[in-house]
């Protein structure tokens, strides 16, 4: 099976109404779309041959899936489990590349995916890391901030006095929540 037909596949679950990779993969490629398909693998195979999309898959939507900035953008971050903390030890697909890391609902295996998105929902950049990466790592922010400017609004998880600074240098004024303990110096008007 070839690469591009791995990343037409796996483009096309996302424009479905399939809620399950596996079952989407079984019950309608395998079935419905094997005539476009005519060298399909098994579930397995292309789950493993999926790991070599993933960086392909990443430049497409950098190039051409990406939304206009206005001014106003939210930064997150959320974790994406590769497999159940009990199955670690056993796990093969993105063994060399996936970490331990630990997020506000506890530890997990796998990914953290940064996104930047602008008031309208639309994509401004994202970036995937091992999961041990923190959401205020220096590299990540100056990636996704890039060709941003305005307002940036993000979680506690982004609150950090060097990050400001850094950020309102360069035009971005982050607006986070405040702890309790903590007042808020910065008025702008």
């Amino acid at each position: 099976m070839t690469l591009s037909e791995v990343m037409t596949i796996t483009i096309y679950f996302h424009h479905s109404s399939y809620r399950n990779f596996k079952h989407y993969y079984k019950e309608f490629v395998c079935k419905r779309l094997n005539g476009y398909f005519p060298s399909l693998v098994s579930y397995t195979r292309f789950v493993e041959l999926m790991q070599q999309a993933l960086i392909p898959l990443i430049l497409y939507t950098q190039k051409y899936r990406l939304g206009k900035t206005t001014g106003i953008s939210f930064i997150d971050s959320t974790t994406l489990d590769v497999c159940d903390n009990r199955r670690i030890h056993s796990h093969k697909v993105f063994k060399e590349i996936a970490q331990r890391g630990k997020s506000s609902t506890g530890w997990f295996y796998g990914f953290k995916l940064h996104i930047v998105v602008n008031e309208i929902g639309e994509i401004l950049s994202f970036f995937l890391t091992p999961g041990d990466i923190d959401d205020r790592d220096s590299k990540v922010i100056d990636i996704l901030t890039k060709n941003l400017f305005g307002k940036l609004f993000g979680d506690k998880g982004y609150l950090s006095q060097p990050l400001f600074k850094k950020l309102y240098n360069r035009g971005i004024k982050l607006i986070t929540k405040l702890k309790k303990n903590m007042k808020n110096k910065l008025i702008d008007n």
